[in-house]
């Protein structure tokens, strides 16, 4: 049976090595902070505890076989729907929060790591995990340079212009890459038409879209940049 002292090290130190994880997080301000890792953490190790000592007393009873690893498989499988929830779907292809719910997860091994009186493993994963979210991060950035959707600014006069035009040319170069439109008018009888589409759009078929568009009638001016 676990002693009352290694019970309240090995919380305390669940604790204390989520809090680490938790910190990094917090710090960029994502919505699964300092308490949410302490919590996610302390939780995994209480449950392993639970699992491994919390039946003692009916061990030996006929018909009667405990398995220690069911809880925190439970655990485990079980974390995802908080996982979920730190993630954002802010728009079509922006998706946030991924690594913040692979990052719970991981602090939930962890957790049952140390419950389980595996000090190393749990200490060295949650170093690990340290470098990975903070460490690893600025090289990502610079060898993984994401680009941002495109956006096509289109001015047109509004009683010249036929969108059906617009539509056949985004059909013959960026069916694929066409992922919304907006369209604002304008008192002065001019619309401002603002086609969204996706990162990897090659720059051949952005070329060859702009000139299409051009050549349609009504059309004041064209341009394409970043998404703001």
């Amino acid at each position: 049976m676990i002693t009352t002292q290694e019970l309240v090290i090995r919380l305390v130190v669940a604790a204390l090595l989520g809090s680490a994880v938790g910190f990094e997080r917090e710090r960029l301000d994502w919505a699964a902070g300092l308490r949410t890792h302490m919590l996610v953490c302390l939780g995994s190790a209480l449950a392993i505890i639970i699992s491994a000592f919390g039946f003692k007393d009916i061990l030996g009873t006929p018909a009667v076989a405990l398995d220690p690893s069911r809880i925190a498989a439970q655990v485990i499988s079980g974390i995802g729907f908080l996982g979920a929830g730190t993630i954002l779907f802010l728009r079509q292809e922006v998706i946030r929060g991924l690594t913040t719910a692979a990052g719970l997860w991981a602090v939930a091994a962890i957790g049952l790591a140390i419950g389980s009186g595996l000090y190393l493993a749990g200490a060295v994963t949650t170093v690990i995990v340290l470098i990975i979210l903070a460490g690893i991060r600025p090289l990502e950035r610079r060898l993984f340079k994401k680009r941002s959707p495109r956006q096509l600014s289109i001015r047109v006069r509004r009683d010249k212009f036929d969108m059906s035009d617009l539509q056949s040319s985004l059909s013959e170069v960026a069916v694929d890459s066409f992922t919304s439109l907006t369209i604002l008018p304008d008192p002065s009888g001019e619309d401002l038409i603002k086609v969204r589409l996706r990162a990897d759009l090659p720059p051949n078929k952005a070329s060859a879209l702009l000139g299409k568009i051009r050549d349609c009638r009504g059309v004041r001016e064209v341009s394409l940049g970043d998404t703001t």
